[in-house]
């Protein structure tokens, strides 16, 4: 049986659903405990996380760009939204979710999807190492089942912490977390195909419940009890002075939810042979944070661990996405009175472990032994994310590596002056002949390679200016390697040119590339240069060079042998050659 379906759904039969039935009841399962620990870890209630999982999940599969996304509450964001609770509180949490959403829809429509990976490699390494750090400190306390502790917003401040209560820690939380810990490393190999996570858990919470009750801190003793249906709809309450404020974390929200998601839906891509629609991808994950909000959830972006264990579990439609929020739903309904009696120390590994996974571990020694610039950037977004915050970690990696993208870009500028070598047959420009003592007194000809930008631009001025202060009569640029020019190097273009017009000199172009010409074209420098000024080849512009000088005025020259200007003045070894 086949039905008619179209887009994502095309092709699909009821072979394609029972496999995504399987394959979203295992990630249901999967995603359940990881829901509760984000959110517990994010400093709300654990039904919080369950709710966005339901919520964001099915929305996300339903409007999203990628068959094959999972979405719900990830660790990426733990750090990012505690630093919200504690500063502004559970609803303005809220209210920043719903913001972050309106921001990411308003990035597909727009189409700026593709526009995140421009965010280099070092940059998103560094403050997911941080992250997977913050997430693995902040459940120390949990694992050792110390009490009397608070959460705050600096990494530092929470060691601190922990050093202080050291004295309160419980043995019975310790051994728990063991057990789950092991649970979560021994199942995998055991049974491949059973969630490591909820095995860790079930019997970790089992032998507390009856082997030493009431030693260990549970979900129900610290957060009470856990509502067994979804909260009723209920608007936050919006105010200008709370959009206001909260305009920076939304964003921070937005931005670090598109990446995670775009990042998740290109791993999904890689293990289907698939391509998603990142536009569309935003605007799914934009819908979800904004419906979210309404039912208590938190924010939520495509998780890639899930995603990829949907994948593997034989998913073949975003159908699975749907029924994973479902089943999450059921448990909800089903489970809720039993889930308060899991241990929080048994939540500890798990996030640890998550922690642990999402760490960049391997990604991050690479860089670092390289000992570039890249290294650099790298280690100063990661020690931000650390011990300041993930928005100012972002911010400076950014700049810091724009700068030094900019220095290399203006280290490939290579502005050589060069003459023709008489001694070849084609008489071919070579900037090794030019010297002091050889050099031709009317006819400068450059050769410009490289992107001619901010960075270069004041290079390339001075390369030229600093070189003909004997004033030639022409210059000639061979501009057929300089691929773009930027508004600032053609600011300094076109002071070359008027410098040298303003003297009595005449500036000729050989060898422009389509592209740039049109560039030159738009801005005015065409024009400026002259349309007759332009040649496609470097001998054309030499013989227009000739012309204008007359070959009598160069007899004589003192800088250049009698016979080389005579071959120069008639091109008779210079041929047509692209620049």
């Amino acid at each position: 049986m086949q039905w008619k379906w179209s887009g994502r759904y095309e092709g699909y039969t009821v072979a394609h659903f029972k496999k995504d039935l399987i394959s979203g009841t295992i990630v249901g399962i999967i995603a359940v405990p990881l829901a509760m620990s984000f959110a517990i870890a994010s400093g709300v209630k654990p039904e919080y996380g369950i709710y966005t999982a339901i919520i964001a999940g099915i929305l996300i599969s339903l409007f999203g760009g990628s068959k094959f996304q999972i979405g719900g509450p990830t660790g990426a964001f733990v750090p990012v939204l505690l630093g919200v609770v504690l500063v502004y509180g559970y609803e303005n949490l809220l209210i920043a979710g719903l913001m972050a959403g309106i921001i990411l829809v308003l990035m597909g429509v727009f189409k700026l999807g593709t526009l995140i990976k421009f965010i280099p490699r070092p940059v998103t390494v560094g403050f997911t190492a941080g992250i997977a750090v913050i997430i693995f400190a902040g459940q120390i306390g949990n694992f050792l089942g110390l009490s009397g502790m608070e959460q705050h917003e600096r990494f530092h401040e929470n060691l601190i912490e922990i050093a202080s209560h050291i004295g309160t820690i419980n043995l019975y939380s310790i051994l728990v977390a063991i057990i789950c810990l092991v649970g979560i490393l021994l199942t995998p190999r055991l049974l491949p195909k059973v969630p490591g996570a909820l095995v860790g858990i079930l019997v970790s919470a089992i032998i507390s419940a009856f082997v030493f009750p009431g030693q260990v801190a549970t979900i129900g003793s610290t957060y009470g009890e856990i509502p067994n249906s979804l909260p009723t709809f209920a608007i936050p309450e919006i105010t200008f002075e709370r959009i206001y404020q909260l305009l920076g974390p939304a964003f921070v929200i937005a931005m670090l939810g598109g990446i995670e998601s775009l990042l998740s839906a290109v791993v999904a891509d890689g293990m289907t042979n698939s391509k998603h629609n990142s536009n569309k991808e935003l605007v799914g994950q934009g819908i979800a944070n904004i419906v979210t909000p309404f039912f208590g959830g938190i924010p939520a972006t495509g998780a890639i661990a899930r995603t990829a264990t949907n994948i593997k579990t034989g998913a073949t439609s975003p159908m699975s996405g749907i029924i994973h929020g479902i089943f999450v739903l059921l448990t909800l309904v089903v489970f809720a009175p039993f889930a308060v009696h899991i241990p929080l120390a048994s939540l500890a590994p798990v996030l640890m472990i998550v922690a642990w996974n999402m760490s960049e571990r391997y990604h991050f020694a690479h860089i670092l032994k390289l000992k570039s610039g890249d290294s650099l950037v790298l280690a100063i977004t990661f020690l931000l994310t650390v011990f300041t915050s993930l928005t100012l970690a972002v911010e400076v990696g950014l700049i810091l590596a724009v700068v030094l993208f900019a220095k290399r870009m203006s280290e490939m500028l290579v502005v050589t002056k060069v003459l023709p070598d008489l001694d070849t047959k084609e008489g071919k420009l070579l900037s090794g002949i030019v010297s002091d003592s050889h050099d031709c007194p009317q006819v400068s000809v450059y050769t410009i390679e490289g992107p001619l930008f901010f960075g270069a631009a004041q290079t390339f001025e001075q390369s030229i200016l600093n070189t003909i202060h004997y004033r030639p009569r022409v210059l000639i640029l061979r501009m057929g390697k300089v691929p773009f020019i930027d508004t600032t190097g053609e600011e300094y273009f076109r002071n070359i040119v008027r410098s040298f017009t303003t003297q009595g000199g005449s500036v000729l172009v050989s060898g422009v590339q389509p592209s740039l010409k049109s560039m030159l074209d738009a801005n005015g420098l065409t024009e400026v240069i002259g349309e007759q000024n332009f040649f496609p080849h470097t001998g054309d512009a030499i013989t227009a060079a000739i012309e204008i000088i007359n070959h009598k005025d160069c007899i004589g020259c003192k800088h250049f042998a009698f016979r080389e200007c005579q071959q120069l003045s008639t091109g008779e070894k210079i041929r047509e050659q692209k620049s």
